[in-house]
């Protein structure tokens, strides 16, 4: 074996006794290596990954920071209501699905035959993009890329080269993804732009209806318009909200998790001196709280704001001059409520599941602080931690690695060594996807690049984490601090 002589006291690359650091730099860097030196750098590559002790476990409890933030700075605290104090069960999922399909067939007059469409609970992951030109539902990383394998017409997957047909190209121009306008709300898109994000946790049911229902027409060869179905769809979902409402809230336990532990994070907030707030969409019989409308509470310049009298079920009409603790306001704008408060900036730590209508507006032209509640990372770091997902996440950084540095030869024998690598890379860059979902993988990742969820998340929350009580972990005066990140221009590491 080739040794490096004068580094093979102290060289960390040792197997058997034998130092393999001259011949990494032999097998590595030559420009003219056989097919037996690509076979030998192959397999030493493969000893190395497996010699390494695989990365520890992500706490999934933890809060995790896209942007430097200090807790003693927060004198206010701000909550949404649904899926963020509010976590639901499964079964919601299922109501609003069966809810939505019945007004298809009662309102707007659908076949009856799609009343045997069952939901299909794993079908779909949040943050995927519905084109209401085409007909198709398909997952974009953030440099707006179609990541392939991962568009479906109906139930059924299209090929790569029934993307490229339809496409053109791999890369979705940003107009006919976002519209024209600059920092476009979710509303504005919809009428500008070629393709609607479906960003929330109610939209999940949403697509799982409007994946049945175009394939039910598909299959029977009926014609219909794309644009169309999906209105028709989000007008059924949304309309049977109040239906929704009125049957969890006869029925709390089936449909919301319990969860003791968020009682004492208000009291720790509240015995801290930290004032509260809730502002949801949901009705307040429903929520027995505040109902606001967003996200016109956070965009509009002038809705005044309203009291909610509880004992006669009606608005008043009196000027709202200052806001009162136990007292129920409506509708209202994000800038009223500064000017009656005085609170400003950094003050306000604001929490939501939607990245665009909960978080984006406060901080872009607000300046609060926010905090996304993610409930899928329960799921995702738990693949994550799986000690197999970590040897498979480990293997394909060395291997692509492996490829990136022989790619450059020319003889046809060693072009089909690399042809292996490869197809293998592509094996493991499916295994690693098909973990999290079956059909388009993790709610966070393409196959190497952040989704174009992820990327929103990680502009619009200054931190992030599963559940709202996590933060009971965590002092009043906690600082959370974002991890240095890698640049490509930086050192390489090939481990996670």
């Amino acid at each position: 074996m080739f040794l490096c002589k004068k580094l093979c006291n102290k060289c960390l690359l040792k197997i058997n006794g034998n130092c393999l650091k001259g011949l990494f730099c032999r097998v590595l860097y030559s420009r003219h290596h056989s097919t037996r030196r690509l076979e030998e750098a192959y397999k030493l590559t493969k000893t190395k990954c497996q010699s390494k002790k695989l990365p520890r476990d992500v706490n999934p409890k933890a809060v995790f920071a896209c942007n430097e933030l200090d807790l003693k700075e927060v004198k206010v605290y701000g909550f949404d209501y649904d899926y963020t104090l509010a976590c639901y069960k499964p079964s919601l999922e299922h109501l609003l699905y069966n809810l939505g399909r019945q007004t298809l067939i009662e309102q707007y007059k659908y076949p009856a035959e799609i009343s045997k469409l069952e939901y299909k609970p794993n079908f779909a992951v949040r943050g995927l993009h519905y084109d209401i030109e085409k007909g198709v539902l398909l997952k974009l990383d953030s440099f707006l890329q179609i990541q392939f394998g991962t568009v479906y017409r109906g139930l059924t997957p299209l090929s790569n080269e029934e993307v490229l047909n339809l496409y053109k190209n791999r890369i979705i121009p940003i107009a006919y993804v976002e519209g024209h306008t600059k920092n476009a709300q979710l509303i504005l898109q919809e009428s500008q732009s070629k393709m609607v994000q479906l960003a929330d946790l109610f939209s999940v049911p949403e697509m799982g209806l409007l994946c049945n229902v175009a394939d039910y027409f598909e299959k029977n060869h009926i014609d219909y318009h794309p644009e169309i179905l999906f209105r028709d769809i989000q007008s059924s979902i949304k309309n049977s909200h109040p239906v929704m409402h009125q049957i969890v809230g006869q029925n709390v336990h089936d449909y919301i998790e319990s969860n003791d532990k968020t009682r004492p994070f208000f009291d720790k907030l509240v015995h801290a001196g930290k004032k509260l707030f809730l502002v949801t969409n949901s009705p307040y019989h429903f929520v027995n709280k505040v109902q606001a409308r967003k996200p016109r509470f956070f965009t509009d310049v002038s809705r005044p704001i309203r009291v909610f009298d509880e004992q006669s079920g009606t608005h008043i009409w009196d000027r709202v001059t200052k806001l009162e603790k136990g007292v129920i306001y409506y509708e209202g704008t994000v800038k009223q409520m500064q000017e009656l408060t005085g609170w400003r900036g950094h003050q306000v730590l604001y929490f939501g599941d939607h990245p665009y209508s909960d978080l984006a507006d406060v901080t872009l032209e607000h300046g609060w602080r926010t905090g996304a509640i993610i409930t899928e990372l329960t799921h995702e770091i738990a693949t994550l931690n799986d000690p197999e997902f970590k040897k498979n996440a480990n293997w394909l950084q060395m291997l692509t690695q492996l490829i990136e540095d022989h790619q450059d030869c020319e003889d046809p024998e060693e072009q089909k060594i690399l042809a292996k690598w490869m197809a293998e890379r592509d094996r493991l860059r499916n295994d690693i996807k098909y973990v999290f979902n079956k059909q388009f993988g993790s709610v966070f990742r393409t196959y190497h690049n952040p989704t174009y969820f992820s990327r929103r998340l990680f502009r619009f929350a200054d931190i992030y984490t599963s559940n709202l009580t996590n933060l009971l972990n965590y002092s009043v005066n906690h600082t959370f601090y974002p991890r240095r990140g890698v640049m490509p221009h930086e050192y390489i590491s090939y481990f996670v």
